[in-house]
């Protein structure tokens, strides 16, 4: 297995580099926030993790050691191929994953082109803690605060307002860690009389 490469970056393409090591030129599929990072003509150190099919070889790059175990760790869970692993990492860096994964925020995951519902409950079942705690992200209480959200919107709905008008009054208490009652109540006196 390949587990690193240095080299001359010769060329960057959408979703890839081509790193010159000795005489051979190796196209090493990277996250857009690495790609960002390099110049052509600059020397590279990558860690890598080479993926083998019964048809191709293909090299997957990484700048930092976490954005590596991560690849791997996401490849581990049924369904998930390297593409999605890679897009995976093009959306969220390893910490904005952790953060996700503790807090089984479902919709945060479904962000990740190639992940939906079934596959997001899959990634927070399957990889659990493996990818280690968060290093530097704290955890912000949005799943709580989106299914606090969505009850409130439907109790006015209930009361008689439009979904639209409902979601424009609750919108701005997203997020605050307000209990329902509480945002109920707020949105409630922004709405003021002004039925749909």
């Amino acid at each position: 297995m390949i587990s690193s490469l240095s080299g001359q970056v010769s060329s960057i393409g959408p979703d890839f580099a081509v790193i010159k090591a000795g005489s051979f030129g190796m196209r090493v599929y990277m996250p857009a926030r690495s790609l960002l990072e390099m110049r052509s003509g600059a020397e590279v150190d990558v860690y890598t993790n080479l993926v083998v099919r019964e048809d191709s070889l293909t090299l997957f790059g990484f700048l930092l050691a976490d954005e590596s175990e991560a690849f791997d760790i996401l490849q581990g869970v049924s369904g998930i191929g390297p593409k999605t692993a890679l897009a995976a990492l093009n959306v969220y860096t390893p910490d904005e994953l952790r953060a996700a994964l503790a807090a089984a925020d479902e919709k945060m995951l479904q962000k990740i082109p190639g992940i939906g519902k079934k596959s997001a409950q899959r990634m927070i079942l399957e990889i659990g803690d493996k990818l280690g705690p968060a290093k530097g992200l704290t955890l912000e209480p949005q799943p709580v605060a989106d299914e606090v959200a969505d009850e409130v919107i439907a109790a006015l709905q209930s009361l008689g307002w439009q979904k639209q008008q409902a979601q424009a009054a609750v919108d701005q208490f997203a997020g605050s860690g307000l209990n329902a009652s509480d945002m109920l109540r707020a949105a409630l006196v922004n709405l003021g009389g002004n039925r749909g």
